[in-house]
């Protein structure tokens, strides 16, 4: 059944207000060594993840950034330079800084250029996990432009297809379109899930359906995330998926001079090695084109015809890119960020090491 994201009511899982969860993580943050201003912004966007539904990519990075910080594998205090390569192009050296704070940087290029050129694209290296990608498809949106934002993932988890060797990332694609209704944003891996919902699962004991993992060697599939360490994610689409990881981890990896293949690092794993991660960001300016307010009008009227479709049997409404995220924010902001026992058992050792409240205290 397609049914319409509701409100999470389980005993293991309790809510706390968007506004305790940011509080916590710039605070713990702050404790490991980034300076107050960078912790809050890099706060922002994980609680913003958090009230979208990007769940792997919120609070739940927290203790693993904390422990990073603290052992030196981020630059605490990054000189984020960026180099203008001609009108319509640039490139970011995040120097090491949390990738967060490096792609909001590229982001917000992108769209000052965007804003003389029509179009801009914006390459990123020697950058970080930055969590969810639509965030930063988004934020062109939100100045009346299509944004496009891709990465290589922090670490390797799908073969080549066919291949049985960890070389390819789950090199996430993320595109933001403005409507009516606000931001159209599309947020997928390349792989069937992200590794962080396959973290997610270890973290809580839950077994996973057959078709996200396989076992390198056999090939059969894996259920029990306890196992997960023996697979490989499987690519969305089959082949496609796993060219489609490829073709973005070349132009996020490679254009930058940044890592890609044999070359990633692991950060899962790796506290203190820098990663070298890359990513971009492109900016188009609607204005452009055929102008902000007839696209966006001939968008809504086309996303009316598409949910007015007839429907397959067991469906009860279309749902199209964008959906979740608005009615998980507003059920979010209202209700709070549901966070699993297993997950606030974490944050409490988190708060409790670099001795701040814990998140229900607050």
């Amino acid at each position: 059944m397609n049914a319409p994201h509701k409100p999470t009511s389980s005993p293991s899982v309790r809510r706390a207000p968007a506004p305790a969860v940011k509080s916590l993580i710039a605070d713990c943050l702050a404790a490991a060594g980034a300076p107050r201003d960078d912790a809050e912004t890099v706060a922002a966007l994980m609680t913003e993840a958090d009230l979208t539904g990007a769940d792997a990519h919120g609070v739940f990075r927290l203790p693993q950034y904390a422990r990073r910080l603290k052992a030196g594998g981020f630059n605490r205090t990054p000189n984020i330079r960026v180099e203008r390569t001609a009108p319509a192009t640039a490139l970011v050296d995040g120097d090491n800084g949390m990738g967060h704070l490096v792609v909001k940087r590229a982001a917000a290029t992108a769209i000052e250029l965007a804003r003389e050129t029509g179009v801009a694209w914006v390459g990123v290296r020697d950058s970080n996990h930055a969590g969810s990608a639509g965030l930063y498809a988004e934020m062109p949106v939100q100045h009346g432009m299509v944004g496009l934002y891709s990465a290589v993932a922090s670490a390797n988890h799908m073969a080549v297809w066919g291949g049985n060797e960890l070389l390819l990332g789950t090199n996430p694609l993320a595109i933001g379109v403005p409507t009516g209704a606000g931001p159209m944003v599309l947020d997928m891996a390349t792989t069937v899930v992200s590794y962080g919902t396959i973290k997610k699962h270890t973290l809580q004991g839950l077994p996973m359906p057959e078709g996200w993992l396989i076992d390198r060697e056999t090939g059969e599939p894996i259920t029990d995330p306890a196992q997960s360490g023996r697979g490989l994610l499987l690519p969305i689409g089959g082949y496609k998926g796993s060219g489609l990881a490829l073709m973005l981890g070349v132009l996020a990896g490679v254009l930058n001079g940044a890592a890609f293949g044999r070359d990633c690092v692991d950060f899962n794993a790796d506290d203190t090695s820098v990663t070298n991660t890359g990513q971009f960001v492109v900016a188009i300016d609607v204005a452009r084109f055929v102008g902000l307010d007839k696209f966006v009008g001939e968008v809504d009227r086309h996303l009316a015809d598409l949910r007015a479709t007839g429907r397959m049997q067991g469906v009860d409404a279309i749902r199209l890119p964008g959906d979740r995220r608005r009615e998980c924010r507003a059920e979010r902001e209202a209700s709070g960020i549901p966070l699993p026992e297993a997950l606030i058992v974490q944050l409490d050792k988190v708060a409790a090491e670099f001795s701040v409240p814990p998140v229900f205290s607050r």
